[in-house]
């Protein structure tokens, strides 16, 4: 093996890595400017346009104010807020490091996240949430 094929795979390393890096980097943007911007301070975010329509949760609401608790390491405020984007995060950290390894080896991404029995499995589970945080005996998940 020659310098200049090992030169190009450690620059092909880093080409790879543009993506995962600059999800990180817009995420912790994000994070960030929630975490410095109050969202229980009415005024600085638009209101949740199907909260705003319906009178009622979607599966989102009270996230911004879940990423500010953590962000001001709070998480028992943050899981009371909404326990669903709680749980999501392990599970995103998980894929986004898996991303990150592929693209370090080298290896092309996959075109799918995970099998569709998982995906529909979640999308079960944000149906139900959605339903039960509405209803009166599932008032405590409300945000």
């Amino acid at each position: 093996m020659s310098i200049a094929t090992t030169g190009r795979r450690g620059t092909d390393r880093l080409k790879g890595l543009l993506g995962p890096l600059g999800v990180a980097a817009g995420a912790g943007a994000a994070f960030a400017f929630v975490g410095m911007v109050d969202p229980n301070q009415p005024g600085h975010y638009p209101t949740c346009p199907f909260l705003w329509i319906t009178g009622l949760y979607c599966p989102g609401c009270g996230t911004l104010r879940t990423m500010h608790a953590l962000a001001h390491l709070d998480p028992v405020a943050a899981l009371g807020l909404n326990p669903l984007a709680m749980a999501m995060i392990p599970f995103l950290l998980f894929w986004w490091g898996r991303w990150v390894l592929r693209a370090w080896q080298g290896r092309p991404r996959r075109t799918t996240l995970a099998h569709p029995a998982w995906l529909w499995g979640f999308i079960a589970i944000v149906m139900v949430y959605w339903v039960v945080r509405n209803l009166p005996f599932g008032a405590f998940l409300a945000p």
